[in-house]
């Protein structure tokens, strides 16, 4: 089997384990298709090489599908990593945190965005007027306003369209961020970045697993997440992004 290998002298303690981690606990669930690993080491993780084709909206349709059943597949909490893993887990080269939270309101305001806001603070991308509003739409969340009856599902995590490859008829995904969460925070993900054959897979996914009423209009609460982490080290534009997305978020509630 061909490989491709990814390598990083100054990798964090357990960076590249958490990432092996995510990836065979995504597989395990049996719904999209996940890059193989095939070895992993403290500085180095080895992935089967993925022969890459053009994107199609039959792979598309197959993939929205496929990814329900692999949030199907479930968590034993919100925020919880994957199983046997302790520590956090990383997306892109930062550490977040994965502590098991009973309900998702707790877990998404306290773990995936305000950790990422005196970053962006520091950074110059977020101004302190604009920070005040991400609180807000933080404290908001983390009291309830978007908890529901959903368990928490088996989340990619950092599932933007670089993490999504074209393979020949069908998607194979890398890089996971892989923890419990709610399954429309993948989708908005999936949806901030832009990815090809969107509808096509949008509308599969809620065919095979049908979404909550007012999901579309939910979007900016799932998409403070990475908009965060962006804004955290990637520019003011993001730091823009996230209060916006803060705004609406608040409006909502």
């Amino acid at each position: 089997m061909q490989q491709h290998v990814k390598s990083r002298p100054d990798a964090p303690a357990g960076f590249f384990a958490a990432e092996a981690a995510g990836l065979r606990w995504l597989a395990a669930a049996g719904g999209a298709r996940i890059a193989r690993v095939i070895d992993v080491a403290d500085d180095r993780i080895a992935l089967e090489r993925i022969a890459e084709a053009a994107p199609t909206p039959a792979a598309a349709a197959a993939f929205g599908a496929a990814l329900g059943a692999t949030h199907a597949a479930g968590a034993e909490a919100f925020g919880a990593p994957p199983p046997g893993w302790v520590g956090d887990i990383f997306i892109g080269r930062r550490p977040q945190p994965a502590r098991p939270e009973p309900t998702w309101g707790a877990f998404y305001a306290a773990q995936r965005v305000e950790p990422f806001v005196p970053l962006a603070v520091a950074a110059g991308n977020l101004s302190e007027s604009g920070a005040e509003v991400v609180g807000r739409a933080c404290a908001l969340i983390a009291h309830g306003a978007f908890d529901d009856d959903e368990p928490p599902a088996r989340l990619h995590g950092d599932l933007w369209a670089g993490n999504v490859l074209w393979a020949a008829e069908e998607v194979v995904l890398i890089d996971p961020a892989a923890h419990g969460g709610h399954r429309e925070t993948d989708l908005a993900m999936l949806a901030l970045f832009g990815c090809p054959f969107l509808d096509d897979i949008l509308t599969a996914y809620d065919a095979a697993r049908p979404l909550r009423e007012g999901w579309r209009a939910r979007v900016p609460v799932h998409q403070l997440h990475p908009l965060a982490v962006h804004a955290a080290g990637h520019g003011r534009s993001y730091g823009r992004a996230l209060v916006s997305a803060a705004e609406r978020t608040l409006a909502l509630g």
